[in-house]
């Protein structure tokens, strides 16, 4: 039975900062990263995705889309996240640990494509997409 009449017996107790159920600190090194730094990234990667886009393919929107997702599944499991996420001090890692491997940063790019899982966080800060691919943002 729980304690406050209010509360149903599966609720979660909010946490008091983003990562903090997940064992991350609040602040520094290994903290979540912001939603500042993520859109700093994501219009980093987009930027670069644009212009190869437009001396390439002269800027078709799905060579743009193709080369940003290819950017996102290369790059995280390589260097540790996209090149927008390493300008602004973050990375891509598994929430239980070691590398992230190959299928992660494919199910986390396709999802993120979509755009609507990007855009649906949970407490964590961590979209839609992190979640379904078992991965988090950090600082680092």
């Amino acid at each position: 039975m729980p304690q406050n009449p209010s509360q149903r017996p599966r609720d979660i107790a909010p946490s008091r900062y983003p990562g903090e159920r997940l064992g991350l600190p609040e602040a520094g090194p290994r903290s979540v990263g912001r939603a500042g730094r993520r859109i700093g990234a994501i219009v980093v990667d987009w930027a670069i995705a644009s212009l190869i886009s437009f001396a390439f393919f002269h800027y078709d929107p799905w060579a743009n889309i193709g080369i940003f997702a290819l950017m996102q599944v290369v790059f995280i499991p390589t260097i540790g996240g996209s090149i927008g996420h390493r300008i602004f001090g973050m990375r891509v890692v598994a929430i239980r640990g070691g590398w992230v491997g190959v299928w992660r940063p494919i199910v986390r790019t396709v999802l993120l494509c979509v755009v609507i899982p990007a855009l649906v966080w949970d407490s964590d800060q961590r979209g839609f997409h992190d979640k379904v691919a078992g991965t988090v943002l950090i600082r680092g």
